[in-house]
């Protein structure tokens, strides 16, 4: 036997470990905890400072059986959970278990698997810090009360299966209220007046800005048409040429919620899959004997920090420096982006453990979600290292009879961090690399087009996930590891669903948003859920006792749910009819909400148990039998089809979406095909495109 044993926490990174550590040391996994709060009852008791009810997790028995064998033969245990609050956790309750004195030098913690980083923890060993136990027991036990209270009183006056946490809860009314604001917002008039100028063969665009000096807004036809009738001619004079150089600076490298704002952006990823396929890379991956066997791609990735390690920006400045060459090296330190307020600053960034272990090398090595989540990672932290990229602007003031249009151009001077990596939007953006001709002040240019264009204020879009996330990090609710689980859940429990990627809430989710805010307020409240979140770091930080930040939720907690016992009425979802019989047995068919949105089922179950899909019609003839209409459909990974409403008499299947007339051409199936670039028509037999505006 081994003279030492490690516990982490899965075994990729055991493998990865042991082969780091050598002969010496034996590595097992604990599979995650092994001990937990029952899942049967709430294992808590208020009345006796919430005393917590620990049980081994059921399936965790042999685990914990190896773990106590293996503990008995070495000399040593080191633990060596995740660096954060549940990895102290996990690694305080394997001490309990395997009867270690959690104030020995028994846990070693590392922020990336890679040889160095592993050996250089295994020199400094330390104690389990009961402070970071501590702050996520009490999260725990929090949310256990405000789940194990409240989802049974959902299921007894609503339907089974619900539930009602902490923060998932205030996220579901983030979505509610945007649901509410669009609902009620007022659209109001706008114009603006376009128009393209002329400098002898140099065509140029502009804008309306202003009358007599002073900016205008142009609310209505009657304001564009007085501005109109003031002009004089189609001559106008270039009164003011202003030139500036302006810079750029690269975005700071990923923290968790901007790694999962970016990979929903640009991969699609939902923030659930970004962690998973970021957790691969993180545990070690296999490269091959050559390139060093099963090795950790990059660091931890639940981190609020934007911390760079010395080391990581000096191997970074080499590289760039080598292949880009000197005028390419960034201050790192002017990156985009602020720190996040009580960001875990003892992590870093999400980063490549090695940026010489570019993308282009690891193709072969990695799974296509692998590869294209590192490549983001790599460019991202690799950019943020990079000189900023540099624009020449330039903005013309043109004036006729005292009305005042404008003319922006930009040139890009210098690519800088751009020659890598350019940060994603959520919003379509016009490309500000226009360029202007060389005009002068006092040059005469001809208007060749003058156009009012009437608009209408939008109301706010609905949440992305990428929006969503974003969201609750600028307003401090929950924390890098609770993101993409509390997207996750609000989803199973069918309190949202996505339309076009984005959240709309369901029946369901307003019927339980209405009775936690009668009953349960403090628990929906936005600024309680954020002061409870710096109450859990001021425990971390050792400058709040856990059960005292408990028992302050909990006394008005209490009152509540005696409350709710008494007052709340049982609420009745009643089907609403489908306007259709049922097929099999004559019976209304009626709507009734699942897991996975509505569906049409029969209104005699459980006596008849037939169900069907609501289908939408797009209004396309089925182009192989030429009798169903073509449907929308969705897979069973949620992505949308289309396909005919016979099936299975009719197989026809489309992934891009029919179009309702043949091809000009030669007469064959058009579809839509869309990329991020564009949407295009084009027929499914012949060579025939056309463009379509997005």
């Amino acid at each position: 036997m081994s003279d030492y044993l490690v516990i982490v926490e899965s075994p990729a990174k055991a493998k990865t470990i042991e082969r780091y550590l050598g002969k010496k040391y034996t590595v097992k996994a604990s599979m995650g905890h092994v001990r937990d709060l029952p899942k049967s009852y709430i294992g808590v008791d208020p009345d006796n400072q919430f005393d917590p009810k620990y049980i081994t997790i059921r399936g965790k028995g042999d685990v914990l059986k190896e773990l106590k064998s293996a503990a008995k033969k070495a000399k040593k245990v080191y633990l060596a959970a995740d660096p954060d609050r549940e990895g102290e956790a996990i690694a305080w309750h394997l001490a309990y278990a395997l009867n270690i004195d959690e104030n020995t030098k028994c846990r070693v913690v590392f922020n990336e698997i890679t040889k160095e980083a592993i050996k250089e923890s295994f020199q400094h060993p330390r104690s389990i810090d009961r402070d970071l136990v501590d702050a996520q027991q009490a999260r725990r036990i929090l949310d256990r009360l405000v789940g194990y209270n409240i989802s049974p009183l959902l299921w007894k006056k609503v339907k089974k299966g619900l539930s009602a946490g902490r923060v998932q809860s205030v996220a579901l009314k983030m979505v509610i209220d945007r649901e509410k604001e669009i609902e009620n917002f007022k659209s109001e008039e706008y114009w603006s007046i376009d128009a393209q100028f002329q400098k002898d063969k140099d065509v140029f665009e502009g804008f309306f800005y202003g009358f007599d000096g002073k900016k205008q807004e142009l609310k209505s036809e009657n304001d564009v048409k007085n501005i109109t009738n003031k002009l004089d001619g189609n001559k106008f004079t270039v009164n003011n040429v202003t030139k500036k150089e302006r810079k750029r600076n690269p975005s700071k490298p990923f923290t968790t919620s901007s790694l999962q704002q970016e990979a929903a952006r640009k991969l699609n990823f939902k923030a659930k899959k970004t962690m998973m396929v970021a957790q691969q890379l993180y545990e070690g991956i296999d490269l091959g004997k050559k390139n060093g066997g099963t090795t950790g791609l990059i660091t931890y990735m639940r981190t609020d920090s934007t911390r760079i390690a010395e080391t990581a920006k000096q191997e970074a400045k080499g590289y760039i420096e080598e292949l880009y060459g000197k005028n390419y090296l960034g201050s790192p330190n002017k990156g985009k982006g602020k720190q996040q307020q009580g960001a875990q600053d003892a992590h870093e960034a999400v980063r490549p453990t090695s940026v010489n272990r570019d993308p282009k090398s690891l193709k072969e090595t990695l799974s296509r979600d692998q590869y294209r989540l590192y490549k983001l990672i790599w460019e991202r932290f690799l950019a943020s290292q990079m000189a900023p990229a540099v624009m020449d602007t330039m903005t013309v003031n043109l004036l006729n009879n005292g009305i005042e249009f404008r003319a922006n151009g930009s040139k890009l001077k210098f690519n800088g961090f751009m020659k890598v990596y350019v940060e994603g939007t959520d919003d379509k953006k016009k490309s500000d690399n226009k360029l202007l001709p060389e005009l002068t002040e006092g040059m005469i240019v001809d208007a060749t087009d003058i156009t009012p264009n009437q608009h209408f204020t939008q109301p706010p879009p609905r949440f992305t996930e990428a929006r969503l996330v974003r969201t609750m990090e600028e307003q401090g609710i929950g924390r890098p590891s609770t993101y993409a689980p509390t997207l996750d859940t609000i989803q199973r429990r069918g309190y949202v669903q996505l339309d076009s990627k984005r959240f709309v809430p369901t029946e369901l989710g307003t019927i339980v948003m209405d009775i936690l805010k009668e009953f349960f307020p403090q628990v929906i409240d936005v600024d309680f859920t954020v002061q409870m979140e710096d109450d859990l770091d001021a425990v971390e930080e050792g400058k709040a006792k856990w059960i005292n930040v408990l028992d302050e939720f909990y006394s008005g907690f209490r009152k509540r749910l005696e409350k709710a016992e008494q007052e709340m009425e049982k609420v009745e979802i009643r089907d609403e009819p489908a306007g259709i019989d049922c097929e099999y047995c004559g019976h209304e068919m009626v709507y009734k909400m699942g897991r996975y949105g509505k569906f049409m089922a029969c209104s005699n179950f459980p006596e008849c148990r037939n169900t069907k899909p609501i289908l939408k019609k797009i209004g396309v003839t089925c182009p192989k039998c030429q009798k169903g209409d073509v449907v929308e459909r969705k897979s069973k990974k949620n992505r949308k089809f289309y396909g005919c409403d016979r099936y299975p008499e009719c197989d026809f299947v489309s992934w891009d979406k029919p179009i309702a007339r043949p091809c000009p051409k030669c007469g064959s199936l058009l579809v839509e095909k869309k990329t991020k670039k564009e949407t295009r028509v084009q027929c499914t037999q012949c060579d025939y495109k056309e463009s379509v505006d997005n």
